[in-house]
């Protein structure tokens, strides 16, 4: 399978990048998709959560009334969790959300997002960007060329660089990303991807481990 790719004005150079297609998988990965999609939700948790239970809030201990003879039950303290005010039940308590997945199965999950990325011609690569200073200008016109101005796209390099990023962080609809720092999320949230040249190839050598 052969790529176009484009420079930042839209147009078809001749150069072309060249897809093995043994990169991709031809069948579905849906429920792999499904655990990956969890698994990345479940670790932007803090898990921070807490609430004092009856041993950890302040109060007196002593005894509201007397064992015996009131016709009423034990209450023991007015930390009881049936005072308002008392300790609480089996509260949450600090937690992680983290969940394993291992790492072939988040390759998998990638190599068949993109594989559908490039079915439906969601996909277009790009020569590699180079800015001297930070121009949101610049982004908008790259964007405006390629027909995605007004469409949520997601941009990914081959390493990281600092103008493109300080241009592009304040448009709404555009994310930039390194090809080590992409993650499914992301590949399903924005449906157009742009590659750059270099990205590419990463890429797949990232993605054939």
């Amino acid at each position: 399978m052969k790529l176009k790719i484009l420079d930042i004005k839209g147009n078809d150079t001749t150069k072309k990048v060249e897809f093995n297609d043994d990169f991709f998988l031809k069948k579905s990965y849906n429920h792999s998709m499904y655990l990956e999609i969890k698994r990345y939700l479940s670790a932007q948790r803090q898990g921070t959560h807490k609430s004092k239970e009856r041993g950890e809030i302040s109060g007196s201990t002593r005894k509201l009334h007397r064992q015996k003879g009131t016709g009423g039950s034990r209450k023991g303290d007015i930390k009881n969790p049936i005072f308002r005010g008392g300790g609480r039940v089996f509260g949450p308590k600090p937690r992680k959300y983290l969940i394993k997945l291992n790492k072939c199965t988040k390759n998998r999950v990638k190599k068949f997002i993109l594989e559908q990325k490039l079915i439906q011609n969601e996909i277009k690569i790009v020569e590699n960007i180079e800015l001297s200073k930070p121009k949101t200008k610049f982004i908008l016109e790259v964007l405006q060329s390629l027909q995605l101005k007004n469409k949520k796209s997601l941009m990914v390099l081959g390493e990281k660089n600092k103008n493109l990023y300080l241009s592009s962080r304040n448009l709404e609809n555009f994310k930039l990303l390194n090809v080590y720092e992409l993650d499914c999320f992301s590949l399903l949230s924005f449906p157009y991807v742009i590659f750059s040249e270099n990205s590419l190839k990463q890429l797949h050598k990232f993605l054939s481990k």
